[in-house]
């Protein structure tokens, strides 16, 4: 009977990961409600990652294909933060891009992209804001993810999806994706005229270098 007893008290200790000493009492009453409701948004926050993006080393570009040869053109990203839980894919943030910084070398064009299907004086800004992140960033070397959100341009929202590649090195992180904006069907205007004729969808490239932060840790210096 005792080596039972002695055999039932040693599986619990395996269970609760501590031994249950003669006489100890687990941990109770308000003092000890109050350190979980201490410890818990801690604990939370801990899940949290965050990227904040280096306007200076990220990149977009733009290519619009005609019948004689393609557009290339840039933008200028102004900002960008993604928050985001590894463990549910939640996500939050904005990557804010200047409409008005798109050129293509050809002032004649760029002044009529800007007036005519961008109204970039009226919507300065191109957004992203991330919802939901599919997929895990390795510790470190390449990874794949999937993020969902919202694409805001000339003050309307389209749900997309946008593949990332990543490489990760320490705290820095480098991403890059390509997508479609089918700027006709989002009711952009079409620049294509009798003679010549344009794609109605403009091909984007985003090369990306960004910087992770986690809650309680100190982020590398670059």
């Amino acid at each position: 009977m005792l080596n039972r007893l002695e055999a039932s008290r040693r599986s619990s200790n395996l269970k609760l990961k501590f031994p249950i000493r003669p006489g100890r009492r687990l941990p109770t009453g308000p003092l000890a409600l109050l350190a979980w409701f201490v410890l818990l948004p801690s604990m939370a926050a801990a899940q949290q990652i965050t990227v904040n993006l280096d306007p200076a080393q990220t990149r977009i570009e733009w290519t619009l294909g005609d019948v004689l040869h393609t557009v290339h053109g840039t933008f200028k990203v102004r900002s960008g933060s993604i928050t985001f839980d590894p463990n549910s894919g939640n996500a939050s943030g904005e990557i804010i891009v200047d409409a008005t910084s798109g050129e293509s070398g050809n002032h004649a064009r760029d002044q009529k992209m800007h007036k005519e299907i961008l109204e970039s004086q009226r919507y300065p800004e191109i957004t992203f804001s991330p919802a939901h992140v599919t997929g895990k960033i390795a510790d470190q070397g390449t990874s794949s993810v999937q993020v969902q959100g919202i694409f805001l341009i000339r003050g309307a929202g389209h749900n997309i999806t946008l593949s990332l590649a990543v490489e990760r090195s320490g705290n820095e992180v480098k991403a890059s994706a390509s997508f479609d904006v089918p700027y006709q069907e989002w009711g952009m205007k079409n620049p294509s005229t009798f003679l010549l004729k344009v794609d109605n969808k403009v091909k984007i490239s985003v090369s990306a270098v960004g910087h992770i932060t986690v809650p309680g840790t100190v982020s590398a210096t670059h």
